[in-house]
């Protein structure tokens, strides 16, 4: 199985490429693409968009129906899957879905697709695993990553910073988003390494497992 993972930032690309391997192995493939945000989906499915504008859902409609075609032409013994992996934020994750899936059906042929959502975002799925955050960051505030509910719609990486950052969230953001970005960076690298993906609280991290182990006919433990 070949698997194309839609991703809207560079940190979560980072964390991505460490936690794929653990969970599909080395019998499949992975490709992994960032982008520069999420942006939003168009009003037009089938209007043309600048390709170089790397905003992930205004190139969705695009991008899915490129992968239809691609993977129209793939060996049956050799199937391929795009997921889209994004961040749920403030939106209602009911219509979120409803969208993503209405630009799904607008493709002729259509890829086989999954959308996993990180909910509220994508820290959320490394405070699913506390001791992850503990073995990367030796000093975090056990008190902070305790209080936290999993996937709870509470400022997800405001909680991790709290947590792990000199002066936490508030701190953090003074220096504004290009630090916060680096910040975000440099947390994927040093937790995703420690994560056991089979001891994740995070319920949309376990969809996530779930779902590339199911396409990938992998045995879930």
């Amino acid at each position: 199985m070949h698997f194309e993972i839609l991703i809207e930032d560079q940190s979560g690309a980072k964390a991505l490429n460490i936690l794929v391997p653990k969970i599909i192995g080395n019998e499949h493939t992975f490709s992994v693409h960032s982008y520069k945000g999420i942006g939003r989906i168009p009003k037009n499915l089938n209007g043309k968009s600048d390709p170089s504008k790397r905003i992930l859902l205004d190139q969705l409609p695009r991008l899915l129906r490129g992968y239809g075609n691609t993977f129209a032409d793939y060996p049956d013994n050799y199937p391929a899957a795009v997921i889209l992996v994004c961040d749920l934020d403030n939106k209602c994750l009911k219509s979120f879905h409803q969208e993503l899936f209405e630009i799904l059906n607008a493709c002729d042929p259509k890829p086989e697709t999954r959308f996993c959502i990180a909910i509220e975002e994508g820290e959320a799925w490394f405070l699913g695993d506390i001791q992850a955050i503990k073995s990367a960051y030796q000093k975090a505030k056990v008190s902070v990553l305790n209080a936290y509910e999993n996937d709870a719609i509470c400022g997800t990486w405001e909680c991790l910073a709290d947590a792990v950052f000199p002066g936490g969230a508030q701190s953090l953001s003074v220096k504004g988003w290009r630090a916060i970005g680096a910040e975000k960076s440099d947390w994927s690298e040093r937790i995703a390494p420690h994560m056991n993906i089979e001891n994740n609280s995070s319920p949309s991290f376990c969809y996530f497992k779930e779902t590339l182990k199911g396409l990938a006919g992998i045995e879930t433990v």
